[in-house]
């Protein structure tokens, strides 16, 4: 299949929206949610009741140097991310948190408020139609820490806990081991009682929210290094594979510790979930040279249906599984003509499938802890 520019094998386009370039897009009843990248663009709301012929309902702009490039909505509500742009302007008292609209009517998305974060914003977020589990930079920290906020009264939400790992408290006397923003929260996806929530160079961790006031630490790992790029998604399998329990993890190909090859998408059996284990992985083909940024794997589709799922990257892939001891491509394609041209993949659709073999990769020199073996973190209910 071909068209817009692009090309894939496996997947068949339906309908095509037309918009500025899209972060994160979800959809909640018949209405998609488009987050943008760029000011002034901020979302576009659209109606796919005709996946065919979708529809602009509505749009909202941001303030120079605004990034909102990540959407939630449930019940009603949507929620989108005030975050500053890197290298961009930014206007006088610019928007930074959390903002949330009544988009009851789709065609007139109403901002009930802003929850005002510190520093940069808020990153990323997962929402549950109550709560937001959410990333924001805090004044006296270093780098974005793991917050829950309550919204059972939009207007007015209210901190309900949060969670840092050991060391981001500067203002409490904490001192960081690493350099700079590298340990910091990415986002946190909530599964039962547990958070499960992916902590960049500082690999992921686990915590138990059956109180969510005071998050407690269960288990965490952290393979960067020996491994090159951050950690970008901790993504629990609802369900069970082979009578184990599975999380996916998905490192970001960005901000490498040094040149390398393309990030991986990691398969960590949580079974025993105070010790978390890496058994399988996969990486778009390389020649084991290093390669440009955002070569590799991205994120994972965050919702898993089947055994089948969507992860984004490059190239753009749909992965799959009977057993997931063994990873491989089995179907690819290039997007651009000047990356087909040059033999490099862009924004392709490409399938992976695990098969029951024993091909599984080394996470030798990685650190696994334990609620036995680490501080618990820091914690507080508000």
């Amino acid at each position: 299949m071909s068209g817009n520019g692009a090309s894939a094998r496996g997947v068949k386009q339906v309908g095509y929206f037309d918009c500025p370039g899209g972060g994160q897009v979800v959809v909640d009843g018949r209405v998609a949610f488009i987050a943008h990248m760029k000011a002034p663009h901020g979302t576009t709301l659209v109606d796919v009741s005709d996946p065919a012929r979708p529809r602009q309902l509505a749009s909202i702009e941001v303030p120079p140097g605004t990034h909102s490039h990540k959407v939630r909505a449930a019940n009603g509500l949507m929620l989108v991310n005030r975050e500053a742009h890197g290298g961009q302007p930014s206007s006088p008292n610019p928007p930074r948190g959390l903002g949330i609209y009544d988009v009851t009517r789709g065609s007139r998305p109403r901002e009930i408020t802003l929850w005002r974060s510190g520093g940069t914003g808020v990153h990323r977020f997962t929402f549950d139609g109550r709560y937001a589990y959410i990333s924001p930079e805090m004044d006296g920290y270093v780098g974005n820490i793991m917050m829950i906020l309550d919204l059972q009264d939009p207007s007015r939400p209210q901190e309900v806990g949060r969670w840092w790992m050991p060391g981001q408290w500067t203002a409490g006397g904490e001192t960081p081991t690493w350099t700079g923003r590298q340990h910091r929260c990415h986002h946190p996806i909530r599964q039962g009682n547990r958070l499960y929530v992916s902590y960049w160079h500082g690999g992921f961790v686990i915590l138990d929210v059956e109180d969510l006031a005071k998050p407690r630490f269960v288990s965490g790992l952290d393979w960067s290094p020996p491994f090159l790029t951050p950690t970008h998604t901790a993504l629990p399998v609802p369900f069970p594979l082979h009578g184990r329990r599975v999380m996916l993890v998905a490192d970001e190909d960005v901000a490498k510790l040094e040149p390398g090859p393309p990030a991986f998408l990691w398969l960590v059996d949580i079974t025993h979930e105070q010790r978390p284990v890496p058994f399988a992985s996969f990486q778009v083909d390389a020649d084991g040279k290093p390669q440009p940024d955002m070569t590799g794997c991205h994120q994972p589709c965050e919702t898993i249906t089947g055994t089948r799922f969507p992860w984004r990257g490059s190239p753009t892939a749909c992965a799959s599984w009977t057993s997931p001891t063994r990873t491989r491509r089995a179907r690819s394609g290039t997007s651009c003509h000047l990356c087909r041209r040059a033999r490099r993949a862009c924004a392709a659709t490409t399938c992976a499938s695990t098969l029951a073999d024993s091909c599984t990769s080394s996470t030798a020199g990685a650190e696994s802890t334990s609620s036995s073996a680490r501080d618990a973190g820091g914690a507080s209910g508000r």
